[in-house]
């Protein structure tokens, strides 16, 4: 019986508009991507239908065994970071945004599995582990990117909505009711009267995610035939409705971390999502806004941008199974040799990013 080199597991990113997933060794090393379209309007069952789906995907029957001098890799479980309030414990949805048409309430972890079952591949069988997506790119950052070896860090994702983890030793923080982190329905003065994603109306999100900015071009007269946020935030050097937008959105943002880091005390910031990449202005405004807020004891926190870019919550959510592997301390697959997808069937999950 040979001993395997590596243990593997299936990271998957769900989120509103694309779902990612990569086949991942304990290492870090992705082996392999793809990646669809999330079918968010049509229903819970649609979309744990188009996660089966990706892994099937990535461990096709009768593909070639990766492995090293020899030895197999073994696949010990397939992670899950899901937008939405996740019930970890549970692997359920609690709640949910209407950017998922009917993902309140879905069993996550059992409707995947079952899927998973059904089809009597690889993945049959194997557990599989679930968290908010936030949670989930704040994991991957701390195994092997910007936050690595911190004890405290605060991770803030912007882009399609906004969030935050706050990381204790490695380990998202989830609260009593698994809300803890939803940074972006904290109020904001910048979004007074503004309705948000929650039904709420004056929270952060309203005001400094990818679409609020966007909106928030629009409103102020911006170009109507500009169409995303990553071309407003291109044009502030030439267009100065852009150039507004992109200082009135950053400051709520900012203005509100610095005040969550005044209660938290982490020993680094970091800023991560679509937004993170959203060009000088926007992370100048961010970087001031944050320190304009800091009481005097954190002067010179730091404020860094995530470095794993599209690959945080896959890795993040691969973690989750590793975590939970060496929690049981056993092997789920023994000796089963993982499989994986061709080159032609996955795509880069850069190529996939969204602001």
């Amino acid at each position: 019986m040979s001993v395997p080199t590596h243990r593997t597991a299936v990271g998957i990113d769900l989120g509103g508009t694309k779902i990612a997933a990569g086949l991942v060794r304990d290492d870090g090393t992705v082996l392999a991507r793809a990646g669809v379209p999330t079918p968010a309007r049509e229903g819970a069952d649609a979309i744990l239908d188009a996660v089966a789906r990706l892994v099937a995907l990535l461990l096709p029957d009768g593909a070639d065994a990766p492995g090293v001098s020899g030895s197999p890799d073994v696949l010990v479980g397939v992670g899950i970071g899901s937008a939405g309030v996740i019930d970890s414990g549970r692997g359920r949805v609690v709640a949910a945004t209407d950017a998922l048409t009917g993902w309140a309430g879905a069993d996550l972890a059992g409707g995947t599995a079952a899927r998973l079952a059904a089809t009597g591949g690889p993945a049959a069988g194997l557990p599989v582990h679930t968290d908010n997506d936030v949670h989930a790119h704040a994991l991957g950052e701390h195994w092997l990117g910007a936050c690595a070896g911190t004890r405290t860090a605060l991770v803030v994702a912007a882009g399609t909505g906004v969030g935050a983890t706050l990381l204790l030793d490695g380990t998202p923080q989830h609260g009593a009711r698994h809300v803890a982190g939803h940074l972006g329905h904290l109020p904001a003065a910048e979004a007074a009267g503004l309705l948000c994603t929650c039904s709420r109306s004056g929270h952060l999100e309203a005001i400094a995610s990818g679409p609020a900015l966007h909106a928030l071009y629009l409103r102020l007269g911006g170009d109507p035939t500009v169409e995303t946020a990553r071309v407003v935030c291109q044009l502030t050097d030439v267009d100065p409705v852009a150039h507004q937008a992109v200082v009135l959105a950053a400051t709520a943002l900012g203005r509100t971390v610095g005040g969550v880091a005044n209660m938290l005390d982490p020993e680094v910031v970091v800023i991560s999502g679509g937004l993170a990449g959203a060009g000088s202005l926007w992370w100048d405004t961010l970087s001031a806004s944050v320190a304009s807020e800091l009481m005097p004891a954190l002067d010179g926190l730091p404020v860094v941008t995530a470095t794993l870019g599209g690959d945080a919550a896959v890795l993040g959510a691969a973690r989750l199974a590793f975590v939970a592997h060496e929690a049981r301390g056993t092997s789920v697959v023994p000796d089963a040799p993982v499989h994986h997808g061709t080159a032609e069937a996955v795509a880069p999950l850069a190529s996939l990013a969204t602001p």
